[in-house]
């Protein structure tokens, strides 16, 4: 089984040991998550900086 890992840099969730969106690299540490299925009308995106759809950590270290 995996472990799911968080993007350092834009927070994106993956079980890879690089981000497959901006290629920075990925912790185990993070805490919460959100989904984004639509982010050109999410406020939580925005507010987050997002400009894809997915799964997102709340809090990486």
């Amino acid at each position: 089984m995996k472990i799911e890992r968080a993007c350092k840099k834009c927070s994106a969730i993956t079980e890879a040991d690089k981000c497959p969106l901006c290629g920075a690299d990925t912790s185990k540490e993070w805490q919460g998550y959100v989904v984004i299925i639509d982010h050109s009308k999410s406020e939580i995106a925005r507010r987050m900086g997002l400009s894809v759809n997915g799964k997102f950590a709340l809090r990486v270290r």
